[in-house]
């Protein structure tokens, strides 16, 4: 009994003195190999920084509009002042045809047309409805929104002043009742700015998280392939001798980086460029940490299916804005096809965006976001288990590998000692 015990023992001490090999090999190989220290510490720093430098100004202003007054009114020249004056617009141009302000457009010197028909205001004398046409670049989402909220404004205060003109009122009083019966104070919630930086900053950063971890783990087990004459992931050597201490050894050297790199995104990027943070630090730690695994293991899967180093750059690059359009971040949920919700359950980045978002914009606490938070343990467990899986195979197919050439080929093998064993 004490000799079984004993050996339970030696074998323990051995498992975790090879975990802590493998990590040790694991860190050893991020900072020799320049793209894995490019993707796991350049990228996760400079991209945040970028991206938010980018977007710090939070709204344009004095977006250039070409006017088409075919009207040549009093009430179309009061419009065009009320329009200019506003911080968001300005009116750079005066045509005379629609025809010379799409040119304007096409030669991107304005970025939207004001379009006044002759009758403009003789529809207003007449109390008919009277229509002002307006033309916006939509390949610029936010100068659209410039000039269409900057036009609906106007728009309404000269109907609130035509409104009193005619109500024939005898106190100022009597004149807010008709034009504004109901009195409101429009309040922007959570995003008080009403910037376009606090609305898409959150998203990206927990976007750049999983990305960079994919980039990064694939380069690595691509870079591990070719330099093994076995075209493995898995070294031939005693030490990686079974499928936990192999698949947590990784695991840690990759949590203990990207800890790091978690606290900088989320913590230290808002600061700097004074976006919306409504944190809770303990929150935020236990909802990082199985964000953070799930995205760990999720890229040791996918890592499982590089051959070469290159691959991963094709295989991820072009997944990073469909990722953050399925998150529902910047497109509604509700408005996302049923078979892409199923399918965007699968990314990790899904469920730690929206819970992200919430805690960080909103001040949700870690009750408010259970849903994601229970999705992102689920997801860490069911790929950690995949993880487990595939590695196992690797083992298995080394082991077949190893004995193929043995017998058929001549090889020696060195240290290769119980590598073909698997937990």
């Amino acid at each position: 009994m004490n000799r079984l015990f004993s050996k339970l023992i030696h074998q323990i001490k051995q498992g975790f003195s090879d975990m802590f090999l493998i990590w040790w090999n694991e860190m050893k190989m991020t900072v020799r190999d320049e793209g894995v220290l490019i993707f796991f510490i350049l990228v996760p720093v400079a991209y945040p920084l970028l991206y938010s430098w980018i977007y710090s100004n939070e709204v344009v202003r004095e977006v250039p509009v070409a006017v088409v007054d075919m009207s040549n009114s009093a009430m179309s020249r009061e419009f065009q002042r009320k329009f200019d004056a506003s911080p968001d617009v300005r009116v750079a141009y005066r045509c005379s045809t629609i025809d010379k302000a799409k040119d304007l457009i096409g030669r991107q010197e304005v970025f939207g047309i004001l379009y006044f028909p002759d009758d403009f205001q003789t529809k207003v004398n007449r109390m008919e409805q009277s229509h002002l046409t307006i033309f916006s670049d939509m390949s610029f989402m936010l100068y659209y929104k410039a000039i269409l909220q900057t036009a609906t404004a106007v728009q309404a205060d000269m109907n609130s002043a035509i409104q009193r003109k005619i109500s024939g009122n005898w106190t100022e009083r009597e004149d807010e009742i008709s034009s504004k019966p109901l009195d409101f104070d429009e309040v922007q919630m959570f995003n008080n700015t009403g910037g376009y930086g606090n609305f898409i900053i959150p998203g990206v950063l927990m976007l750049i998280l999983q990305q960079t971890l994919l980039l990064g783990i694939g380069l690595a087990a691509g870079s591990t392939r070719e330099h093994n004459r076995l075209k493995s992931i898995v070294p031939v050597s005693r030490h990686y001798n079974g499928i936990f201490r192999i698949v947590m050894g990784k695991t840690i050297c990759y949590l203990m980086i990207y800890s790091a790199m978690a606290a900088f995104i989320t913590l230290a990027v808002p600061h700097m460029f004074n976006f919306v943070s409504m944190l809770h630090a303990r929150d935020l730690a236990l909802f990082m940490l199985p964000y953070l695994l799930s995205c760990i293991f999720f890229a040791m899967i996918v890592s499982t299916t590089v051959r070469y180093r290159e691959n991963i750059m094709l295989m991820v690059v072009f997944s990073s804005v469909p990722f953050l359009f399925l998150s529902g971040v910047s497109w509604p949920q509700s408005s996302i096809p049923e078979v892409w919700q199923w399918f965007s359950t699968i990314i990790p980045s899904t469920f730690g965006i929206r819970g992200f978002v919430r805690m960080n914009t909103m001040g949700a606490t870690l009750d408010d976001v259970a849903f994601e938070y229970k999705a992102l343990w689920l997801q860490t467990l069911v790929y950690f288990v995949i993880t487990c899986l595939l590695y196992r195979r690797e083992i298995i197919l080394t082991r077949k590998r190893i004995i193929r050439q043995e017998r058929g080929e001549g090889y020696q093998t060195v240290d290769t000692g119980e590598a073909d064993k698997a937990e």
